[in-house]
Protein backbone atom coordinates (compact mmCIF):
# COMPACT_ATOMS: atom_id res chain seq x y z
CA UNK A 1 0.00 0.00 0.00
CA UNK A 2 1.33 3.47 -0.94
CA UNK A 3 2.35 5.62 2.21
CA UNK A 4 0.35 8.82 2.48
CA UNK A 5 2.15 11.94 2.31
CA UNK A 6 0.29 15.19 3.28
CA UNK A 7 2.03 18.66 2.04
CA UNK A 8 0.77 21.13 4.32
CA UNK A 9 0.26 23.62 1.52
CA UNK A 10 -1.77 24.05 -1.75
CA UNK A 11 1.16 25.47 -3.20
CA UNK A 12 1.90 22.63 -6.37
CA UNK A 13 5.21 24.25 -6.66
CA UNK A 14 5.72 22.48 -2.84
CA UNK A 15 3.83 19.31 -3.69
CA UNK A 16 5.80 18.56 -6.78
CA UNK A 17 9.07 19.12 -4.43
CA UNK A 18 8.09 16.83 -2.14
CA UNK A 19 7.09 13.88 -4.53
CA UNK A 20 10.36 14.26 -5.90
CA UNK A 21 12.26 14.36 -2.66
CA UNK A 22 10.31 11.18 -1.08
CA UNK A 23 10.45 9.26 -4.54
CA UNK A 24 14.13 9.87 -4.99
CA UNK A 25 14.52 8.65 -1.39
CA UNK A 26 12.65 5.79 -1.11
CA UNK A 27 12.12 4.19 -4.85
CA UNK A 28 10.03 1.63 -6.00
CA UNK A 29 8.25 -0.86 -3.58
CA UNK A 30 4.11 0.70 -3.43
CA UNK A 31 5.28 4.28 -3.49
CA UNK A 32 3.32 7.48 -2.23
CA UNK A 33 0.36 8.83 -2.75
CA UNK A 34 1.07 12.91 -2.16
CA UNK A 35 -1.77 14.95 -0.43
CA UNK A 36 -2.19 18.44 -0.01
CA UNK A 37 -4.31 20.58 2.60
CA UNK A 38 -3.69 24.19 3.53
CA UNK A 39 -3.13 25.08 7.15
CA UNK A 40 -1.67 28.15 9.08
CA UNK A 41 1.60 28.44 9.28
CA UNK A 42 1.64 30.59 12.71
CA UNK A 43 3.93 33.46 11.25
CA UNK A 44 3.65 36.28 9.08
CA UNK A 45 2.97 35.72 5.24
CA UNK A 46 6.64 36.37 4.89
CA UNK A 47 8.36 35.18 7.35
CA UNK A 48 11.28 37.69 8.12
CA UNK A 49 14.21 35.68 10.08
CA UNK A 50 15.65 32.53 9.82
CA UNK A 51 13.99 30.95 12.98
CA UNK A 52 10.82 32.64 12.08
CA UNK A 53 10.91 30.87 8.59
CA UNK A 54 11.76 27.09 10.50
CA UNK A 55 8.96 28.46 12.80
CA UNK A 56 6.50 28.47 9.95
CA UNK A 57 7.88 25.02 8.41
CA UNK A 58 7.38 23.36 11.88
CA UNK A 59 3.72 24.77 12.48
CA UNK A 60 2.53 23.55 8.94
CA UNK A 61 3.57 20.39 9.72
CA UNK A 62 2.50 19.98 12.93
CA UNK A 63 -1.06 21.45 11.73
CA UNK A 64 -1.28 19.03 8.65
CA UNK A 65 -0.97 16.34 11.27
CA UNK A 66 -3.78 17.57 13.36
CA UNK A 67 -5.97 17.79 10.67
CA UNK A 68 -4.66 14.17 8.82
CA UNK A 69 -3.59 12.74 11.64
CA UNK A 70 -3.50 9.10 9.78
CA UNK A 71 -0.84 9.91 7.30
CA UNK A 72 2.40 8.59 7.49
CA UNK A 73 4.52 11.74 6.58
CA UNK A 74 3.23 15.19 7.03
CA UNK A 75 5.48 17.45 5.50
CA UNK A 76 6.11 21.49 6.00
CA UNK A 77 8.02 24.31 3.63
CA UNK A 78 8.47 28.02 4.28
CA UNK A 79 10.69 30.04 2.21
CA UNK A 80 11.66 33.20 3.97
CA UNK A 81 14.15 36.31 3.57
CA UNK A 82 16.75 37.54 6.13
CA UNK A 83 19.28 40.00 6.93
CA UNK A 84 19.67 39.88 10.40
CA UNK A 85 23.31 37.87 10.17
CA UNK A 86 24.71 40.55 7.72
CA UNK A 87 24.14 44.15 9.57
CA UNK A 88 23.88 43.88 12.84
CA UNK A 89 24.16 47.29 13.18
CA UNK A 90 20.65 48.09 11.13
CA UNK A 91 19.25 45.02 12.55
CA UNK A 92 19.46 46.87 16.48
CA UNK A 93 18.86 50.72 15.19
CA UNK A 94 15.36 48.76 14.03
CA UNK A 95 14.82 47.49 17.42
CA UNK A 96 13.91 51.24 18.37
CA UNK A 97 12.01 51.77 15.10
CA UNK A 98 8.58 52.54 14.83
CA UNK A 99 6.15 49.53 14.28
CA UNK A 100 6.58 48.31 10.65
CA UNK A 101 3.50 46.92 8.44
CA UNK A 102 3.44 43.86 6.90
CA UNK A 103 1.02 41.42 5.07
CA UNK A 104 -0.20 38.61 7.81
CA UNK A 105 -1.24 35.06 6.75
CA UNK A 106 -4.58 36.06 5.82
CA UNK A 107 -3.76 38.42 3.37
CA UNK A 108 -4.75 41.46 5.70
CA UNK A 109 -2.14 43.47 6.72
CA UNK A 110 -1.00 44.32 10.58
CA UNK A 111 1.52 46.08 12.48
CA UNK A 112 4.73 44.79 14.26
CA UNK A 113 6.95 46.46 16.51
CA UNK A 114 10.15 47.53 15.08
CA UNK A 115 12.28 44.64 17.30
CA UNK A 116 10.50 42.16 15.50
CA UNK A 117 10.85 43.74 12.15
CA UNK A 118 14.66 44.49 12.31
CA UNK A 119 15.26 42.35 8.98
CA UNK A 120 12.56 44.35 7.79
CA UNK A 121 13.83 47.52 8.60
CA UNK A 122 17.86 47.10 7.90
CA UNK A 123 19.37 47.78 4.82
CA UNK A 124 21.98 44.70 4.80
CA UNK A 125 21.52 43.07 1.88
CA UNK A 126 18.46 39.98 2.51
CA UNK A 127 18.55 36.63 1.37
CA UNK A 128 16.09 34.18 0.77
CA UNK A 129 15.98 30.28 1.75
CA UNK A 130 13.28 28.15 2.94
CA UNK A 131 13.18 25.65 5.63
CA UNK A 132 11.93 21.94 5.23
CA UNK A 133 10.45 20.13 7.80
CA UNK A 134 9.08 16.57 7.62
CA UNK A 135 7.45 14.51 10.65
CA UNK A 136 6.84 10.68 10.76
CA UNK A 137 4.15 8.56 12.13
CA UNK A 138 6.97 7.26 14.30
CA UNK A 139 7.41 10.95 15.86
CA UNK A 140 10.49 11.11 13.88
CA UNK A 141 11.39 14.81 12.48
CA UNK A 142 13.72 15.73 9.60
CA UNK A 143 14.69 19.30 9.02
CA UNK A 144 16.87 20.84 6.38
CA UNK A 145 17.02 24.37 5.01
CA UNK A 146 17.80 24.88 1.43
CA UNK A 147 20.76 26.58 -0.50
CA UNK A 148 20.31 30.52 -0.29
CA UNK A 149 20.86 33.26 -2.37
CA UNK A 150 21.11 37.11 -2.30
CA UNK A 151 18.13 39.06 -3.49
CA UNK A 152 18.36 42.33 -5.85
CA UNK A 153 18.27 45.56 -3.70
CA UNK A 154 14.72 46.33 -6.22
CA UNK A 155 13.41 43.69 -4.43
CA UNK A 156 14.57 44.30 -1.19
CA UNK A 157 13.33 47.36 -0.70
CA UNK A 158 9.80 46.26 -1.08
CA UNK A 159 10.43 43.63 1.21
CA UNK A 160 11.93 46.43 3.70
CA UNK A 161 8.55 48.13 3.48
CA UNK A 162 6.03 44.80 4.35
CA UNK A 163 5.74 43.27 0.89
CA UNK A 164 6.18 39.55 0.30
CA UNK A 165 8.18 38.10 -1.64
CA UNK A 166 6.11 36.70 -4.56
CA UNK A 167 4.17 39.98 -5.14
CA UNK A 168 7.46 42.21 -5.12
CA UNK A 169 8.73 39.78 -8.00
CA UNK A 170 5.45 40.05 -9.95
CA UNK A 171 5.60 43.93 -9.42
CA UNK A 172 9.23 44.03 -10.50
CA UNK A 173 9.61 40.86 -13.16
CA UNK A 174 5.92 41.48 -14.73
CA UNK A 175 4.90 38.35 -13.29
CA UNK A 176 1.82 36.86 -12.13
CA UNK A 177 1.86 34.78 -9.20
CA UNK A 178 5.25 33.53 -9.75
CA UNK A 179 5.82 31.78 -6.03
CA UNK A 180 3.14 29.13 -7.55
CA UNK A 181 5.55 28.95 -10.53
CA UNK A 182 9.07 29.18 -10.72
CA UNK A 183 9.72 31.67 -8.13
CA UNK A 184 12.21 33.80 -6.99
CA UNK A 185 15.08 31.52 -7.67
CA UNK A 186 14.09 30.57 -10.97
CA UNK A 187 13.15 34.66 -12.22
CA UNK A 188 16.80 35.44 -11.11
CA UNK A 189 18.18 32.39 -12.73
CA UNK A 190 16.43 32.14 -16.27
CA UNK A 191 15.13 28.92 -14.96
CA UNK A 192 18.58 27.25 -14.39
CA UNK A 193 17.40 26.47 -11.09
CA UNK A 194 13.63 26.16 -10.72
CA UNK A 195 11.67 26.67 -7.31
CA UNK A 196 10.49 22.98 -7.23
CA UNK A 197 14.35 21.50 -7.85
CA UNK A 198 15.00 23.95 -5.44
CA UNK A 199 12.97 22.85 -2.49
CA UNK A 200 13.78 19.40 -3.69
CA UNK A 201 17.30 18.94 -2.51
CA UNK A 202 15.92 20.36 0.52
CA UNK A 203 13.00 17.51 1.04
CA UNK A 204 15.78 15.14 0.63
CA UNK A 205 17.81 16.13 3.38
CA UNK A 206 15.14 16.60 5.60
CA UNK A 207 14.42 12.80 4.92
CA UNK A 208 17.80 11.38 5.95
CA UNK A 209 16.69 10.86 9.65
CA UNK A 210 14.17 8.34 7.84
CA UNK A 211 16.77 7.14 5.61
CA UNK A 212 18.71 6.09 8.12
CA UNK A 213 16.67 5.04 11.40
CA UNK A 214 19.54 2.77 13.24
CA UNK A 215 20.99 6.44 13.50
CA UNK A 216 20.42 9.03 16.26
CA UNK A 217 19.31 12.73 14.89
CA UNK A 218 18.83 14.96 17.63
Amino acid sequence: MARVVVVSSKNPVKIEAARQGFELMFPGGDGFDIRSLSVPSGVPEQPFSDQETLDGATNRANNARAAEPDADYWVGIEGGVDDSRHDGEAAAAAAAAPPVRRESASGGAGEVDGSKAAAATGRGPIESFAWVVVIGRDGRVGKARTAAYYLPEETAKLLREGMELGHADDLIHGRTNSKQRTGSVGILTDDAVDRAGYYTQAVVLALIPFKNPKLTFN
